[in-house]
């Protein structure tokens, strides 16, 4: 595993909470941060996917920069992916200046990019970010690829360059990026963004997982790093098949955010289920189901 790496363990890609009526709601986020931080987890990603990030206004992100920093002591990485560079480059200026230890980056999307492309865009962003950061690869939303062959060679070069977030749902895939990294850098920390691959990442030698079962049962993640690193076998197993039978979360609602939110909601009553995804509102029998698994 990437023990080097200051930013190994588990992560949770936080929801972002909303008001009645449709405001980022600051109160709700810091219940959620405070059990977060009591729950032996590792660092906290802001305006990720489950976080809504592509529905946020540029100062709605500004907002959440400045008002989640001082809601946690773990490590904090804000996503401050945009097709607009300017509007990029305000956001990760915004977190250096609220203390965020890293910021995650998507390749460009909507227009389809050749790995020559990724390689030249990653490397001036490299230069301009002004800290560390982490590459988000999500092949599904972005229409490409982050290769291994490409983010090896983008690690060897660029000391700022952090991690990944390979949500790629394919443990060779995530396998070769470990492989590949680790050819030329023992710091560089890739993560999975699939809940169930946890385990599969550190036997392969990755850094841990990003991933979203972390807003609802965060101790069972922890668990997991605690029963890794003494070489707990037995503990692994139950946790392994725990996670992997709440995998059947994403199968509820119409749409992954909005469920994920419903959990949290009903499960600790912290903050609304509302979501900025349309018609993705869990009906009663959908209700139910969550609280089956989760009961």
């Amino acid at each position: 595993m990437s023990e080097k790496s200051p930013f190994a363990g588990v992560w949770c890609p936080s929801v972002t909470p909303f008001n009645a009526q449709g405001a980022v709601d600051i109160d709700a986020l810091g219940r959620h941060f405070s059990r977060l931080n009591d729950s032996g987890i590792d660092t906290l990603l802001v305006m990720g996917s489950i976080g809504e990030f592509a529905s946020l206004t540029q100062q709605e992100r500004l907002q959440l920069i400045q008002e989640a920093r001082p809601l946690s002591s773990l490590k904090m990485v804000a996503n401050v992916s945009a097709t607009c560079i300017p509007d990029m480059l305000e956001l990760a200026e915004a977190a250096w200046k609220n203390d965020f230890d890293a910021v995650m980056v998507l390749p460009p999307y909507y227009y389809g990019q050749t790995q020559n492309q990724l390689m030249h865009y990653f490397e001036t962003l490299d230069a301009q970010l002004g800290g560390k950061w982490f590459a988000y690869n999500f092949p599904a939303r972005t229409g490409c690829d982050l290769t291994p062959a490409l983010i090896a060679a983008l690690a060897a070069k660029l000391p700022n360059f952090a991690g990944i977030k390979d949500t790629v749902d394919c443990l060779s895939h995530n396998r070769m990026m470990i492989e590949e990294t680790r050819k030329v850098r023992s710091d560089f920390a890739v993560l999975s963004g699939y809940d169930e691959y946890l385990l599969p990442n550190l036997l392969a030698g990755g850094a841990g997982v990003i991933s979203g079962l972390n807003n609802i049962v965060p101790e069972y993640f922890a668990q997991m790093m605690t029963a890794w690193r003494s070489g707990n076998l037995p503990e692994l197993t139950r946790l392994q098949q725990q996670i992997g039978r709440l995998m059947a979360i994403y199968s509820i609602g119409d749409d992954f955010v909005t469920t994920i939110k419903t959990a949290v909601a009903r499960r600790y009553d912290s903050m609304s289920s509302g979501s900025r995804n349309y018609g993705g509102t869990l009906n009663a029998e959908q209700c139910a189901a969550i609280d089956k698994l989760f009961s």
